[in-house]
């Protein structure tokens, strides 16, 4: 009976721990709750991170390669840089071919967060590739 209550008591140890790293709310959240981006950030966490993936909430919505994308896979803003026009674009608009993104998923001041941050935060991981000027011949 000794070690049943020991197993048992060590799977509620271990339940009870998972329980409270699941729960602590920031699911990976890495922008300050002092910076002025903070409410925008847990505003895509909310909002966007179910079909974007954005490293700095912890977000991994996006597909990795064309294997496991499904339909509602949206851009990975760690590559993709967006301004604060496009991002209310897309949100007023349902993204930009309006196929899959709800249309006014925020509003007003929200919506202006969320693009504050994202215009701050996307494309932090894109490649940089150097432009070369081409010169094309003229008949």
């Amino acid at each position: 009976m000794r070690a049943h209550t020991k197993t048992a008591a060590t799977a509620a140890a271990l339940l009870a721990s998972a329980a409270l790293a699941g729960g602590c709310g920031s699911q990976g959240l890495k922008v300050a709750k002092s910076s002025p981006y903070h409410r925008g950030a847990v505003l895509f966490r909310d909002h966007c991170s179910g079909c974007h993936t954005l490293s700095v909430v912890g977000a991994q919505g996006s597909a990795t390669s064309i294997k496991n994308r499904v339909r509602t896979a949206g851009p990975n803003f760690n590559i993709r840089k967006e301004n604060v026009e496009q991002v209310l674009y897309a949100i007023r608009n349902g993204g930009f071919s309006g196929a899959i993104m709800p249309e006014n998923v925020v509003l007003g001041d929200d919506a202006r967060a969320v693009a504050a941050f994202l215009a701050t935060y996307s494309g932090r991981q894109a490649q940089h590739v150097t432009s070369v000027p081409i010169t094309l011949p003229t008949k």
